[in-house]
């Protein structure tokens, strides 16, 4: 089968097989500037998908390594993705921040605080209805009453010394048959 329709009119003609995958992998470092309460896109965390069919389900997994300029957002901020401009995440709950993972994962203690990253691995299943392509991002909002810098795939303080990591991070759809 040479390209993701074939395999829609062919494969498995059962609800639930696997139509086509379409990823991102991103290994270079930058720093992401989030305000407070304020949905922020991580750009370089995209990927375009053109669904064979309109009951399509959309499976969206991020992994996002980095690390918060203040561990306080850790537990203050939400990780969510884009539909092109439409933000998926929980429904909106008064003035709480909403999205689906509440948090990012740490590993360390308050003494290690600019040199072990986090992360932040959280998925979705969306239902776009189209046969257009759609661009998926991946969100993150953070709450703590002023800008703080998200660095993504190294530790803030990056300083050429093993125990400094540096990783990276990928955004991955995944067209199941409705």
């Amino acid at each position: 089968m040479s390209n993701a329709a074939d395999l829609a009119k062919f494969g498995s003609g059962i609800s639930g097989g696997i139509l086509q995958v379409q990823y991102t992998q991103f290994d270079t470092t930058s720093i992401i500037s989030c305000g407070s309460n304020t949905d922020t896109e991580i750009s370089s965390l995209a990927v375009n998908i053109t669904p064979v069919s309109t009951n399509s389900i959309i499976k969206i997994e991020a992994m996002v390594n980095g690390e918060w300029a203040d561990a306080a957002s850790i537990y203050n901020s939400v990780w969510f993705f884009y539909r092109d401009s439409t933000k998926l995440s929980a429904s909106a709950a008064s003035s709480r921040n909403v999205g689906i993972l509440m948090h990012s994962s740490r590993s360390y203690t308050s003494a290690d605080a600019s040199s072990t990253p986090e992360s932040a691995v959280y998925s979705y299943f969306d239902t776009p209805s189209t046969t257009s392509q759609v661009t998926y991002k991946v969100g993150v909002n953070q709450s703590l009453g002023s800008a703080v810098n998200w660095y993504l795939n190294r530790c803030v303080a990056d300083a050429d010394i093993a125990d400094q990591e540096r990783g990276m991070s990928l955004i991955c759809v995944t067209e199941i048959q409705g």
